[in-house]
């Protein structure tokens, strides 16, 4: 009777997994190491607070920050998060994460942090709150090859890690990586040319776009285009309108948040005698993206479809 006990209690504690931590997964130029799962995480941004939603962590949250500030808030993000409160609406302060007694912040470089400034993994650390940062903004600090989907695929999959719910993960990875394929199939079918594409987020006398290593260069690629700017070695930076003109895109991105609207921007380049010659200006090309489609983050994929489909329609 008690070998029976004793056996069936060893089955139990064999089906029973492994605990997953402690987990050590690599930020930027940085290994982390978290011997339990945060409880009290902080993101900032709309695109790496989605990041938290996609995975279903609102239940370890006690906030995020850096959203209304922007004008980046929108109705899906809002359900998502409307047990949770905006604890900062643009970049929080050390004093922020530290009154809401925060053990975890996700961010990134030019999302949340800045290069030298007060609150860093560094100046974070004494303090008890580790940090995660965004695999696309680690340009700032290191050297990095171009972005792919990938990059926010091992955000994905080392948030899943850090939280113990890689299984989880994996599957949203997974499925994500199915349906990129199925479009890049469909585009490589077709054997068209890539579309020169021009990424415009804001600015009148000085475009600001998205150059080499943001994360916008590889939706494009991916969508069977090519950023006319990937030559330049930034990430998001303003540039002159020449080469953009000298360049001539055929389809033009725009970013949609803040001040400006999309129809606004649009306008500003249709009116321009400037840009009279732009292929995409004389067919009306233009595709308008909402800020967080157009970061690092769960919408990519779908936002990729929708690119393909305006660059390579009989594909699609």
């Amino acid at each position: 009777m008690n070998r029976l006990l004793l056996a069936a209690g060893a089955l139990v504690l064999a089906a029973v997994p492994a605990l997953a931590h402690p987990v050590t997964v690599k930020s930027c130029n940085r290994e982390v190491t978290f011997d339990a799962a945060p409880k009290r995480a902080i993101s900032n941004d709309v695109n790496l607070t989605e990041m938290m939603l996609a995975l279903k962590l609102q239940d370890r949250m006690v906030g995020y920050t850096g959203v209304s500030g922007w004008k980046t808030l929108d109705e899906r993000l809002r359900e998502g998060v409307k047990q949770l409160p905006e604890l900062a609406e643009k970049y929080p302060t050390k004093e922020v994460l530290l009154n809401a007694d925060a053990d975890f912040y996700f961010a990134g470089w030019n999302y949340g942090m800045k290069v030298g400034g007060e609150v860093t993994p560094e100046t974070l650390m004494p303090l008890g709150i580790k940090v995660y940062e965004l695999t696309e903004s680690c340009i700032h600090i290191m050297a990095k090859g171009k972005p792919t989907m990938e990059d926010m695929f091992v955000d994905l999959l080392n948030l899943g890690r850090i939280f113990g719910v890689e299984e989880r993960a994996e599957a949203l990875v997974q499925g994500y990586r199915n349906e990129l394929a199925e479009i890049t199939a469909r585009i490589k079918g077709a054997e068209r040319r890539p579309v020169r594409v021009f990424v415009y987020d804001s600015g009148e006398e000085k475009p600001f776009t998205s150059g080499r290593y943001g994360i916008p260069t590889a939706m494009i690629e991916a969508a069977g285009g090519v950023n006319i700017v990937d030559d330049v070695e930034k990430s998001w930076t303003e540039i002159s309108w020449e080469p953009v003109i000298d360049r001539n895109p055929e389809v033009v991105v725009i970013v949609n948040y803040g001040e400006v609207t999309a129809d606004q921007k649009i306008a500003f380049m249709k009116s321009n005698p400037a840009f009279r010659n732009v292929d995409a200006v004389k067919d009306d090309r233009f595709v308008v993206l909402e800020y967080v489609e157009a970061t690092p983050g769960p919408r990519n994929i779908e936002t990729i479809r929708r690119l393909a489909r305006s660059f390579h329609a009989e594909a699609m």
